[in-house]
């Protein structure tokens, strides 16, 4: 191939010189400017008219004149100078970082004249070059791991923040693949990052766990970017992976505490509202089972029977009972007998070396059969005057469980179950006393009807045969007195049947209009002096007892009569509303407080005397409340002082037949 040695003329040259983006200039050996192309005008600022014939120094900062004058003597000694880096000077004072490449300018006879040099503007490479030492300098001070890695997975670049999170060095991993930090079971997560990667997309701050050089699991927040090639291909994958673990641990901890707290309150607030020995006892035993992290626990509660002889019942949580089938008396053995004593609290974090371990019958030595306890928590559980009527034992058959926050745990628990086992002694020493009661009440009510019955026999006989003497006078009197006497008797005998249970009703079909018209003949024949306007339906049908419904309004009549003795009109009627039938009893006295509304219906309590002192026990209105409610209806009083009292109850509206 032949060459040409044709040169390009001044045009040619003039034109590839204007195109150059570096700036290019030429000065003599006076230091004098004698050519300046538009980029140097561009990047300096100084137009031609300006800087040629101007000294060179006009662009070189003071400090660097000496470097200019050593340049200049190697250019003098026919060298290049090629990529040395220096500062210029622009017109506006701004300092700017660049290379130079400096060549000497020759005459004819080969003597040099002055030098031509060429100027780049480094400050972008600078500013790339010192970002670039900025990130490497982060990245490697950084305490989160920075990987990088190819879609092979083979890892190519190592922080120390890598290093301290997974134990390998630098030299250790770059070359291996990055499976060396993934557990077996979670392989499957590199093939859907590495999918995800291919596509282009970034894996952001994904929770998961990875493995350190020593095989200990640690968790981590991943987030995993493309690394892509000047045309856009993803060719391999920077990781950033922080530890959390520590961050875990204290999500943990501060749930295990909510839980905890949780339990406490639910615990406390279930066995103070049980009075169940065996409930208590059993939700005890299992909410501090699961506080304590117990594999089992149990509840041994002391108790003395007739006798003067100790015997224990128990719960067990997170055991069958059957572990616990010839187990000694606690209280009796060397290791539970401290806390049944009230020393105090006993934790062993490895009982088997305890000296008075395996010493009692069944299991002398190391025990066959029993529970693999090793780790030991016993607590007793005290009453406020200091009296042991129990104790919370648990086991772990690893060492250490059981730490001093387990202990203050069960004491707090312990504490609110000796309040509720208290509470529940009491409950069943009451119920004890009231079974005694309704048994007395109901037995003297029943013996006392045979006597009362014959009683009145015999005094409407002699009130019958008296004639008009003063002897008859008394009779009636005693006969009065002995109807309220029965009335008494009759509602302590319904008393002890309502508390036992027993309180019967017969249902029937019946119309309520019919039965208050019986009763409308009988209570003026007893109420001659009174007047009882009734304002009803034909027909209004209810499934009632009979008796039961008939004592009720008379009572409602007779307290009527009895409260409002100066006023001698009453008012009954009878209404229909929805599915229910409203019966109300007004009467015309001088009314009832609010007080006394709040309290009327209480058992034994009295709103006041009636006008002849004859106070009754206060059980009428407790009775017919409880009569009422057993029909699935609901009574109740309205009432202003100074305006009289209506009684009103409700009952289900039945379907006619």
């Amino acid at each position: 191939m032949i060459k040409s040695t044709h040169l390009p003329d001044f045009f040619t040259l003039q034109s590839i010189f204007e195109g150059i983006q570096d700036a290019i200039y030429c000065h003599d050996l006076e230091f004098r400017i004698t050519n300046w192309s538009p980029a140097a005008e561009r990047m300096f600022g100084y137009t031609v008219p300006e800087v040629l014939g101007q000294s060179v120094f006009l662009l070189i900062p003071e400090d660097k004149y000496s470097e200019k004058e050593k340049i200049m003597k190697e250019v003098l000694n026919n060298k290049r100078i090629s990529q040395y880096k220096t500062i210029r000077l622009t017109r506006s004072g701004k300092q700017i970082p660049v290379a130079l490449s400096i060549s000497p300018i020759k005459n004819e006879d080969g003597q040099i004249i002055g030098t031509s040099q060429i100027v780049h503007d480094v400050s972008f490479e600078q500013l790339a070059e010192e970002k670039q030492s900025r990130l490497a300098a982060i990245i490697e001070s950084s305490e989160d791991a920075i990987i990088s890695k190819t879609l092979d997975g083979i890892i190519t670049t190592w922080n120390k923040g890598a290093e301290h999170i997974f134990g390998y060095t630098e030299e250790e991993a770059v070359g291996r693949p990055i499976t060396i930090l993934l557990p077996a079971d979670r392989l499957g997560e590199e093939e859907t990052i590495i999918a995800s990667l291919r596509r282009g997309e970034k894996v952001d701050h994904i929770q998961t766990i990875r493995k350190t050089k020593d095989g200990r699991l640690v968790n981590i927040s991943l987030t995993v970017s493309p690394i892509k090639n000047r045309d856009g291909v993803v060719i391999g994958a920077s990781k950033v992976a922080r530890n959390i673990t520590a961050q875990k641990e204290s999500e943990m901890l501060i749930a295990k505490h909510m839980e905890r707290l949780e339990l406490l309150n639910a615990v406390g607030r279930s066995i103070n509202e049980s009075l169940d020995l065996q409930q208590i006892l059993q939700q005890v035993t299992d909410a501090t089972t699961k506080l304590t992290d117990a594999e089992f626990g149990a509840f041994f509660y002391n108790q003395v029977n007739q006798e003067g002889e100790s015997y224990w019942l128990y719960t067990i949580s997170g055991a069958p009972r059957e572990a616990f089938a010839n187990f000694p008396m606690p209280r009796n053995t060397d290791v539970f007998h401290p806390t049944f004593s009230g020393e105090g609290v006993v934790r062993s974090d490895d009982i088997t070396q305890d000296s008075r371990y395996g010493k009692n019958a069944p299991y002398y030595g190391k025990p066959s059969g029993h529970l693999p306890v090793i780790s030991y928590l016993a607590v007793p559980v005290k009453t406020k005057s200091g009296e042991v009527i129990g104790g919370l034992f648990f086991g772990h058959q690893d060492k250490a469980i059981f730490k001093e926050e387990h202990e203050e745990l069960v004491l707090t628990v312990a504490s609110q179950a000796a309040i509720a086992i208290e509470n529940s002694r009491l409950f069943k020493e009451v119920q004890e006393l009231s079974a005694k009661k309704d048994e007395f009440i109901a037995m003297a009510s029943h013996e006392l009807k045979t006597p009362m019955t014959s009683l009145f026999g015999f005094l409407q006989l002699a009130h019958r045969s008296a004639g008009e003497s003063a002897a008859k006078n008394l009779l009636e009197k005693a006969i009065r007195q002995l109807e309220k006497m029965t009335v008494l008797v009759s509602d302590l005998f319904d008393i002890s049947k309502i508390q036992s249970g027993k309180l019967q009703l017969n249902i029937e079909y019946l119309n309520l209009a019919i039965l208050i018209r019986e009763m409308k003949e009988s209570f003026l024949q007893a109420h001659p002096d009174h007047i009882l306007t009734i304002e009803m339906p034909e027909q209004s049908f209810v499934n009632a007892d009979r008796m039961r419904l008939e004592q009720v309004m008379t009572n409602l009549l007779n307290n009527a009569v009895k409260y409002a003795p100066a006023a001698k009109t009453i008012e009954l009627k009878v209404q229909h509303q929805d599915k229910e039938i409203l019966t109300s009893i007004k009467d015309f006295g001088p009314g009832i407080s609010e007080e006394n509304q709040r309290h009327i219906f209480s058992q034994f309590y009295q709103a006041k005397e009636s006008k002849d002192g004859s106070a009754g026990l206060g059980l009428g209105l407790f009775i017919s409340k409880d009569i009422i409610e057993r029909h699935g209806g609901r009574i109740w009083v309205e009432s202003e002082p100074g305006n009289g009292a209506t009684f009103k109850f409700s009952l289900p509206l039945a379907q006619k037949h």
